[in-house]
């Protein structure tokens, strides 16, 4: 049985607060999560993913990885890896890359443009999918394992008080 939930964020500072709170919630988690970032250009997966590393603590830019195709930051306990596949030829490049050594051990790896890694990326724990026009945004969270479902409880609960 799958978990969903349904968010909204009005604007860039409303995006990055959202992923501020849903980083706040993977750090309780000790085990890897695989997260895939779905929706069309300029949606704010991206936003997202910066709001989550703020959480963690990262004051820098976060920018999409889009000729890099991951961007791995290190925070104390935890590695949290940022991928941008658009611009991905051929999924079995990912091999290349080495793309199985960032999903072992726990860390968490944020995806955007996961269709590009069909058929080489595991299954994801949890899919965001955002949609919207103009500054609104909806966010639909669907989680696939135990660990992704209870996070999604604790995002329920933190965005509800």
């Amino acid at each position: 049985m799958t978990e969903q939930l349904l968010l909204e964020a009005q604007g860039e500072d409303a995006m990055v607060a959202l992923g501020h709170h849903l980083g706040a919630v993977m750090q309780a988690k000790d085990a890897g999560l695989v997260v895939f970032l779905q929706g069309n250009l300029g949606m704010g997966k991206t936003t997202l993913v910066r709001g989550i590393m703020r959480s963690f603590g990262h004051t820098g830019a976060v920018k999409s990885p889009t000729y890099t195709l991951v961007e791995p930051y290190e925070f104390q306990a935890l590695q949290v890896n940022h991928f941008d596949l658009y611009r991905l030829g051929n999924a079995e490049e990912l091999e290349f890359l080495g793309i199985r050594d960032y999903f072992s051990g726990s860390a968490i790896n944020l995806i955007e443009w996961p269709d590009k890694g069909a058929g080489i990326l595991p299954t994801a724990d949890l899919i965001i999918t955002i949609t919207g026009a103009g500054p609104q945004r909806q966010l639909l969270f669907v989680a696939s394992s135990d660990s992704a479902q209870s996070l999604l409880t604790q995002l329920r609960e933190a965005s509800s008080g």
